[in-house]
């Protein structure tokens, strides 16, 4: 999915939260007094304190707009440093984050496109975060996990690009979920660049007045609608492949921290509610449910290892978690063939609603995970 993240079930309104689909909105997490508060409208982003200590923050969120909105932190450069996508009208959400001294601008972005509406602020001194060994191996190894992803994606793109430039259509759609799965697996932390995203996963409605098609979802209508993979695809394919070898080359020097990991893993939820459960996200491919299961196991490994932590500091909340990973891998197991997974457009209305409801019993406690880790 784009940075931009404009769908058309967020045109239409539909999107209400992570649990859009299912017509609930996400439960509020619980701040506390000392948050920093975002009042999000259509119009404006007031934010309660300009200046605060790094460390460990809280931005307690309330949609008082119209529209579903998104909250960014990003930096002077628009590096993404922590986000919460879904935010639907009347309904609050609570972002725990470790944020550097520095400058930096919040931004809110009503109907989910654009730059958003941005204050700026200011952290102040060192911050230092009590270190815990548990979570820096944890961060250690979820960087390990980043890369390995992208140096394993890289082979697969190019013999996905190999068969369009060679006009072999079949085959070309055979290696397109599989291109796209150590991507879906870590996209958080490729979003977080913010340049990157935009060139490779951007659907047609998500694009930008001006802004070039180029990536998977360009080259995926040529191959499923248009039946073709001729002279421009093979030069989009290119492009995917250098755009793709650009991102290999930062995923090992991206910002990631443990509330870092524990918020992109909510953020995969989210990617699953607002893009594979309506079928938005591969609408050509139907290839969907490869997305979702890679969006799946990408949290659940943030999940994974930051479980000792959390395990110790909330038990009831990993005990929730594990029960809801374990019954929503199950239910995607349901609709596997063989190595792949079948056709979403096979998918009825009723299964559809069953994996939606699974996705939001996963993602209200997962949205709890970042503060469990920084207690």
């Amino acid at each position: 999915m784009s940075a931009v993240r404009m769908s058309a079930v967020a045109a239409a309104g539909i999107v209400v939260a992570v649990t859009a689909v299912t017509g609930c909105a996400e439960k509020a997490d619980s701040a506390s007094s000392d948050a920093i508060t975002v009042t999000a409208s259509d119009t404006a982003c007031d934010v309660s304190k300009t200046t605060f200590p790094a460390g460990h923050v809280q931005l307690a969120v309330e949609n008082k707009g119209s529209k579903v909105t998104e909250v960014y932190v990003y930096t002077p450069s628009d590096k993404i440093v922590t986000e919460r996508e879904n935010i639907g009208p009347g309904t609050k959400a609570t972002i725990t984050a470790e944020i550097k001294a520095g400058s930096y601008e919040i931004a809110c972005k009503p109907g989910m496109q654009g730059d958003g509406i941005r204050q700026k602020i200011t952290v102040t001194g060192k911050g230092a975060v009590k270190s815990d060994p548990r979570l820096d191996a944890a961060v250690a190894a979820y960087r390990k996990y980043a890369q390995e992803q992208a140096d394993q994606t890289i082979p697969v793109v190019q013999q996905f690009a190999d068969a369009v430039k060679a006009g072999d259509v079949e085959k070309a759609k055979s290696l397109f979920a599989p291109s796209r799965v150590g991507w879906e697996r870590t996209e958080p932390v490729a979003e977080s660049f913010g340049d990157i995203d935009p060139l490779t996963d951007t659907r047609e409605d998500g694009l930008e007045d001006g802004q070039k098609w180029t990536g998977w979802h360009r080259l995926e209508k040529s191959l499923w609608k248009d039946k073709k993979a001729g002279a421009e695809e093979g030069t989009l394919a290119d492009q995917l492949v250098t755009d793709l070898k650009d991102w290999q080359t930062r995923v090992g020097k991206a910002e990631i921290t443990a509330t870092s990991m524990a918020n992109g893993a909510k953020e995969l939820l989210d990617e699953v509610a607002t893009g594979k459960i309506t079928g938005e996200e591969d609408r050509y491919s139907h290839t969907d449910l490869s997305d979702f299961q890679a969006n799946v196991e990408g949290a659940q490994k943030a999940y994974e290892l930051l479980k000792p932590v959390a395990a110790e500091n909330d038990p009831a909340l990993t005990s929730e978690l594990d029960k809801q990973f374990t019954a929503l891998t199950g239910l995607l197991g349901k609709y596997r063939k063989g190595n792949t997974f079948v056709s979403y457009d096979t998918v009825g209305k009723a299964d559809r609603k069953e994996l939606s409801d699974s996705v939001n019993a996963l993602a209200e406690p997962l949205s709890k995970l970042a503060a469990a880790v920084a207690k």
